[in-house]
């Protein structure tokens, strides 16, 4: 959910890159927990991420979940850079890359999740969630030069793609499932590698810090939201506590403090073992969304989602190299 670059994040929440030696620096005068319990907790946050915005859409217009989660995630972060005494980036290039960085991993697919779970489960948008590392790798094939396939990638992605049919249903002709909400989640997932890229391809090595970077860019997709959102929505007449505090938490938790935990997850064990909880994520929120929300489970689900998962984990397979 979110969202980082390639290298740390495959859930769309967390955003910018975390040089280990930066972040370890700034933290390592205090007692931490350790890796694995912050691992755990931040497999949970963002398992029950998929939850929270079904809860919160029972009671609110998708685009008002998203603005309300971006506005609570935008004050968790700009708490922590008021804490770090860190300033916001400066340059207008700089946050021109970061407005369209903003719209693609943050305001469109978290609106994307927001309308796909108005008439798809909890359970389907995070497994579709996890279908980001697949669509990763088609696009860093064509976008990043240096990104090589090999027989193991290719052979993992064809596998994921089957994993999705069969979570889908193919062979019963999708029966059962609203293909408007299963594209628009597969389409929010899409968008995370895209601006992964596209922040690799223009503001790798820009000299700011994360957590500068990541409030920045929450604060641009907040504004972003701020605008559209008043012009597809009307003000609710009432507001429904349990949507509202399902909201609260899903920007207060899923988008500000999850993305505080990865960055030190990132600093302490690597991006390589950090962005492992992408494959914890759909386990969660399909466990999450029956148990809580009683969604049904047919066989396929699981099965498919299982296949997914190992085709993801195949295309991040790096071979070894020669010469």
């Amino acid at each position: 959910m979110t969202t980082a670059t390639t290298a740390c994040t495959a859930t769309g929440t967390g955003t910018g890159t975390a040089t280990r030696s930066e972040a370890r620096t700034a933290s390592s005068p205090r007692v931490r927990l350790d890796w694995r319990l912050r691992f755990g907790a931040l497999s949970l946050i963002w398992g029950f991420s998929f939850l929270l915005i079904k809860v919160g859409t029972d009671g609110y217009a998708p685009f008002q979940v998203t603005l309300g989660r971006l506005v609570f995630g935008t004050a968790v972060l700009g708490a922590a850079m008021a804490v770090k005494r860190q300033r916001l980036p400066r340059g207008a290039r700089t946050w021109g890359h970061l407005a369209v960085a903003a719209f693609l991993l943050n305001a469109l697919p978290f609106s994307l999740f927001a309308y796909s779970e108005l008439t798809i489960p909890s359970t389907l948008a995070g497994i579709c969630n996890a279908t980001s590392p697949l669509w990763g790798m088609v696009l860093s094939l064509v976008a990043l030069s240096e990104d090589r396939p090999t027989r193991v990638r290719v052979a993992g992605l064809g596998l994921g793609f089957l994993g999705v049919l069969t979570v889908l249903g193919a062979w019963q002709g999708f029966s059962g499932l609203d293909a408007t909400g299963t594209a628009l989640a597969l389409m929010a997932s899409l968008s995370y590698p895209v601006g992964w890229i596209y922040l690799r391809r223009t503001l790798a090595g820009s000299g700011h810090s994360h957590l500068s970077m990541t409030g920045a860019q929450l604060l641009l997709a907040t504004l972003q939201l701020a605008v559209v959102t008043p012009a597809f929505t009307t003000l609710p007449g009432h507001f429904p506590v349990i949507p509202l505090l399902a909201v609260a938490a899903l920007g207060a938790l899923g988008t500000g403090l999850a993305v505080l935990i990865q960055y030190g997850l990132v600093a302490e064990v690597g991006p390589t073992t950090a962005q492992m909880v992408t494959y914890f994520i759909p386990v969660i929120a399909t466990a999450a969304g029956v148990a809580v929300l009683g969604e049904t489970l047919r066989w396929t689900t699981p099965v498919g989602a299982a296949i997914v998962l190992a085709g993801a984990a195949l295309t991040q397979a790096r071979g070894r190299r020669t010469g």
